[in-house]
C-alpha cells in the first residue's frame, strides 16, 4: 500500500485524522507487510538482567529439594554428574518503548509518493507492531515547532493504530503535513532535537527501548560536527537501547538539472533562487549533502545508538527488515552460556 502524500489539516494547524475505516485499512495493510517481512524476528517479551520466571535457560545449578521445580531438572547434566541439577531461567518482564518523532517544518517535505513526515508515521506504526507482546507498552513523544507533546504509553498494537490515524485522510486533499507555512516555523518554539532528547531522558528514566525518528536537518543549517544533539543522545544511550531512524528524501542528496528553481527553507522561511543546470552547483550540493550524512552517521555511532536510514523513494519495510535481520543483541557481561554449571 502506497501512503498518500497530501495531508489535510485540522484546527490549530494539526493534521486531520483519517476516518476510522481508512485507518483500519492502513493498519491491516501495514500489519500484513510487517508480518510477511519480519514475522517472529522482534516479537516476544524482553529478557531481563536477572534470573527469575521465564522460558530461556541461563544456567544449571544443583537441585534444592523443596525449592526448585522438578520439571526443570536437566537430565543430561544429572546423568553426567550423578547428582540432580536444574536449569534456571532469565527473568522476562514487560518492555517500555518510547518513540520520539520529529514533526518540525523540515519533515513537511517529499518529492516522491511519500513525505518524510508521513514516513515517520508509518515507521511509528511498524514499531508498534514489532514491539507487541504481553505487558509491553509504547508511547510517542512529538517534537513540534510549538514544543513537545506526549502520547501516553498504550499496548503497542493500539499505539500503532493511533499513530496511523494521523495519516492523510485522502490523497486528493492538498496541503502540507501540518498546515504550517515557513513564516509560522520561524515564529515557533526554540525547542530543538537536543532539547527533545533531554526531555525524553528526564521524563522516562526506566530502562527500555528508545527510537528517534528525525531527518537531522538543523534549523541553522549546520552540517558539521559537533552537533548539539550528540551529548543528549549519548546520555540516552547509556540508559536505554536506542535506535535512530534517519528519514531522507532523494532531493536532499542531489539536485536535478531542471534550470531555475526557487527554494524555501521550511525551518526559517528563507527563500533563494538557484540555477540547477550548473554542473558545479549540483556537484557541490551533492558533496555537502554526502558530508552531512557521513557526519550524522559518525555522531550516532559515537553515541552508542543504532542507526537506520530510510528513504522516501525506497521500500522502507524492506530496509527495516534488513536492519532487523542484521541486528545483533550484545551479550551481557559475565553471562554464562546455557548449560553452564554453577
Amino acid at each position: 500500500m502506497r501512503p498518500p502524500t497530501a495531508s489535510p489539516t485540522g484546527a490549530g494547524g494539526r493534521r486531520a485524522a483519517a476516518p476510522l475505516s481508512e485507518t483500519a485499512r492502513a493498519f491491516a495493510s501495514l500489519d500484513l507487510r510487517v508480518r510477511r517481512r519480519l514475522g517472529g524476528l522482534l516479537h516476544g517479551d524482553e529478557a531481563g538482567l536477572r534470573l527469575g520466571p521465564g522460558s530461556e535457560p541461563e544456567e544449571v545449578t544443583r537441585y534444592r529439594p523443596g525449592e526448585d521445580d522438578v520439571r526443570r531438572i536437566d537430565w543430561n547434566v544429572t546423568a553426567r554428574s550423578a547428582e540432580p541439577h536444574v536449569w534456571r531461567t532469565v527473568a522476562e518482564h514487560e518492555r517500555e518503548t518510547w518513540v520520539l518523532v520529529d514533526e518540525t517544518a523540515s519533515m513537511d517535505f517529499g518529492t516522491t509518493d511519500l513525505e518524510k513526515g508521513d514516513l515517520a508515521t508509518w515507521v511509528t506504526g511498524a514499531l508498534g507492531l514489532l514491539s507487541a507482546g504481553p505487558g509491553n507498552r509504547l508511547g510517542v513523544a512529538h517534537l513540534r515547532p510549538e514544543g513537545m507533546t506526549w502520547t501516553a504509553p498504550l499496548p503497542p498494537r493500539t499505539a500503532a493504530m493511533q499513530a496511523l490515524s494521523r495519516l492523510p485522510a485522502s490523497p486528493a486533499q492538498a496541503g502540507s503535513s501540518t498546515g504550517r507555512t515557513p513564516t509560522d516555523a520561524a515564529l515557533a518554539s526554540s525547542l530543538d532535537l537536543a532539547g527533545a532528547l533531554d526531555a525524553l531522558d528526564a521524563r522516562h528514566r526506566r530502562p527500555g527501548v528508545r527510537v528517534v525518528v528525525t531527518d537531522f536537518v538543523e534549523p541553522d543549517g549546520r552540517t558539521e560536527r559537533p552537533f548539539a544533539w550528540e551529548r543528549p543522545l549519548r546520555r540516552l544511550a547509556q540508559r536505554h537501547e536506542v535506535l535512530v531512524v534517519e528519514v531522507v528524501d532523494p532531493r536532499e542528496l542531489t539536485l536535478p538539472d531542471v534550470g531555475p528553481v526557487a527554494l524555501v527553507d521550511p525551518e526559517t522561511g528563507h527563500r533563494c533562487e538557484v540555477w540547477t543546470s550548473s554542473a558545479r552547483l549540483r556537484h557541490e550540493y551533492a558533496e555537502l549533502a554526502a558530508a552531512h550524512r557521513t557526519a550524522v552517521a559518525a555522531a550516532v555511532r559515537a553515541a552508542g545508538a543504532g542507526h537506520l536510514v530510510l528513504r522516501t523513494d525506497r521500500d522502507w519495510v524492506d530496509d527495516l527488515a534488513r536492519h532487523v535481520v542484521g541486528r545483533r543483541t550484545p551479550q551481557r557481561a559475565g553471562r554464562r552460556a546455557p548449560g553452564t554449571v554453577r
